[in-house]
């Protein structure tokens, strides 16, 4: 199931984030006015605080903006490109 649109929203907090061609290239960590925050190295403590939402935005974090989103399913965020 995919949810509406390309915008990010509190529930997203966790999810794998994929490039175009599959690869997954981290987490994401945390989600502010509808812009994602990805941890391209998410530790399992990282991962289960953000699904919890507890994560925080690490200087390791990349924005991602709802332009960058190809599709956003149930358990992952797709690319539209690369990361």
């Amino acid at each position: 199931m995919t949810q509406d649109a390309h915008t990010l929203t509190a529930a997203d907090k966790g999810k794998r984030v994929l490039n175009i061609d599959g690869t997954e290239v981290g987490r994401i960590v945390a989600v502010e006015d509808g812009r994602g925050y990805v941890d391209p190295e998410p530790t399992v403590t990282k991962t289960i605080k953000s699904k919890l939402g507890w994560g925080n935005i690490t200087e390791s974090a990349h924005p991602l903006d709802e332009g960058s989103i190809e599709e956003i399913t149930d358990d992952a965020v797709r690319l539209r490109g690369t990361l």
